[in-house]
């Protein structure tokens, strides 16, 4: 991408994020905690966080499923758009990375909000599935992207007619749009798009979007019946 537009993106990005998120509502310690611990640069922005806390408002979210939690930032987000009867079911497969996502729910006080599963995604959904775990208002897919096409499976198991599910990273850097391309993140976006679009009980949208952190997308999708 030119310098120059990415540089205007980052500078779009703290222009807005400085006038609508307020210092103590954008979760900084956790940020801040992530990067001591040298987790993947992967977190959501905070302005895209507070899309999703938007989003989880807007629709009377009471029961969150996030599929990648990595070190809880997203997570945090979903957790405060929720009644305090509410609860966010998060799954990370890495022992680490949820070890340092309970520690900033903690330090945020929304710990008692959020239920942290670890393991493989797909087993843990199949264990929600035969639990039966009561359908999920709103699903949050930001894992590998290899197994998009496996979560939107389990995850219209877990769902109800009105429940919103939102897959994060689509775009690929506009990679997406190349069907030879090799990268299995890549092919897994595009099959997750053709079983959206030959799913009858899903109506699914796509927005590109550009951000500090590049060029990227989000898909959101409702599930009809």
């Amino acid at each position: 991408m030119p310098k120059k537009a990415s540089e205007i993106w980052k500078q779009v990005d703290r222009y807005f994020a400085d006038a609508l998120i307020a210092p103590s509502d954008g979760f900084d310690d956790a940020l801040d905690a992530n990067r001591t611990a040298n987790l993947p640069a992967i977190d959501v922005t905070p302005l895209q966080g507070k899309f999703l806390e938007i989003l989880v408002r807007a629709t009377g979210s009471k029961r969150i499923l996030e599929i990648g939690t990595l070190g809880g930032y997203s997570t945090l987000w979903l957790a405060r758009a929720i009644p305090n009867n509410g609860l966010v079911v998060t799954l990370e497969l890495e022992p680490r990375h949820a070890e340092i996502a309970q520690k900033n729910l903690e330090v945020a006080g929304l710990a008692d909000r959020v239920e942290l599963r670890i393991g493989p995604a797909a087993q843990t959904l199949a264990t929600l599935v035969r639990e039966p775990a009561a359908p999920f208002d709103f699903i949050f897919i930001d894992a590998d992207k290899a197994s998009y096409p496996e979560y939107l499976q389990w995850s219209l198991k877990l769902s109800r007619p009105g429940t919103l599910i939102v897959a994060d990273n689509v775009v690929r850097d506009g990679k997406v749009i190349d069907s030879e391309n090799p990268d299995p993140n890549i092919q897994g976006v595009r099959r997750l798009t053709e079983m959206l679009s030959a799913e009858p009980r899903l109506s699914a949208t796509a927005l590109q979007t550009v951000a500090g952190k590049g060029y990227d997308g989000l898909i959101i999708a409702v599930v009809l019946h």
